[in-house]
């Protein structure tokens, strides 16, 4: 194989490899969730990684109460695998406010192996407020959510029974973007955690490549408690709970 061809061949591999752990972190945000400030539960979860069936890695994701209704929710993973490493932080600020919840600030920092990046996005919630990209675009605000605090209305909205829901939102790219969630069904889970009964759904986007698929435990507060993703229906990546603690 001639060099330029093996360049190819580690490009190719990077981007896969990379991509498998944004996962569906990346994918969706909230509606105006019918959220109570009582019924958000502060909790740490810790994923395993794994790529092609090995560890690789770990994930963590942060809920805290803050002050004057205010949360911070974080994300964290940090995987490497051969010659790549990827690590990502994601942090958003938001607060619950006459049951819905309203995103402040959003964060996103990534570095490893190609290009870093960096990217804020402020938000303005009130009557013709505009969400904020930091050294980017400005846009009307219109319910639009941060990339990661949808975990907190869809739990709710699992909880109550909802099959098919549709959240708009600003990636971590800082592109406004839609997705929908679809209820797949009822699944038991053996985890390194334990053996849950979960609920299964998918993330529905404008790819004819790229599936992904969520489970959440509803013993756990519908707790996200794995992740998976396919492309051209190779496993890209999974992640599964390791510990869980609540307050």
């Amino acid at each position: 194989m001639s060099k330029n061809s093996q360049n190819r061949v580690m490009q190719t591999n990077k981007r896969g490899f990379i991509a498998a752990f944004l996962l569906a972190f990346v994918g969706v945000s909230a509606h105006a969730a019918n959220v109570s400030e009582n019924s958000l539960q502060p909790y740490e979860a810790v994923y395993t990684a794994y790529k092609w069936g090995d560890d690789v890695g770990e994930a963590h994701i942060k809920l805290e109460a803050l002050s004057n209704a205010q949360y911070s929710l974080t994300y964290s993973s940090k995987v490497s695998k051969f010659f790549l490493s990827d690590k990502r932080y994601e942090h958003s600020i938001f607060k619950v406010e006459d049951s819905a919840v309203l995103p402040i600030e959003y964060h996103y920092t990534r570095t490893g192996t190609g290009p870093d990046k960096n990217l804020t996005v402020n938000f303005n919630t009130n009557s013709g407020g505009k969400v904020v990209v930091k050294d980017g675009d400005e846009f009307a605000w219109n319910g639009q959510f941060d990339n990661q605090i949808y975990r907190v209305d869809l739990a709710n909205q699992l909880a109550s029974g909802e099959t098919n829901l549709t959240y708009d939102f600003v990636n971590y790219r800082g592109e406004l973007r839609t997705y929908g969630v679809e209820v797949v069904g009822n699944e038991n889970l053996s985890l390194p955690y334990g053996e849950f009964e979960t609920v299964k759904v998918k993330l529905i986007r404008d790819s004819k490549t790229r599936e992904t698929f969520a489970w959440f435990a509803p013993s756990l507060n519908y707790t996200l408690v794995r992740l998976q993703q396919f492309k051209d229906g190779e496993e890209q990546g999974d992640i599964k709970l390791k510990s869980y603690t609540s307050e």
